[in-house]
């Protein structure tokens, strides 16, 4: 996971961003998805590199009405 840790850094903070848009708080969208808020803010750790399934990040992209792709652009460069 180590060599993929930029790619989880920018999904997390992608997640956070696009949830804070939306107005909803870590256990919000965590309720929504049916995921712990715990497991959700491992998700959004930039420090953090911690596997998940990809159905969780369709379920993410799903309730933030963002296209899945977004989650995986690099908003800085």
């Amino acid at each position: 996971m180590e060599k993929h840790y930029d790619k989880y850094r920018i999904l997390g903070l992608n997640v956070a961003y696009y949830r804070k848009m939306k107005g909803f708080t870590q256990q919000q969208l965590a309720e929504k998805i049916f995921i712990s808020k715990n497991h959700l803010s491992r998700i959004e750790a930039p420090k953090a590199v911690k596997s998940f399934s990809i159905d969780v990040i369709f379920e993410i992209s799903a309730a933030l009405e963002v296209d899945v792709a977004k989650l995986f652009v690099n908003r800085d460069a």
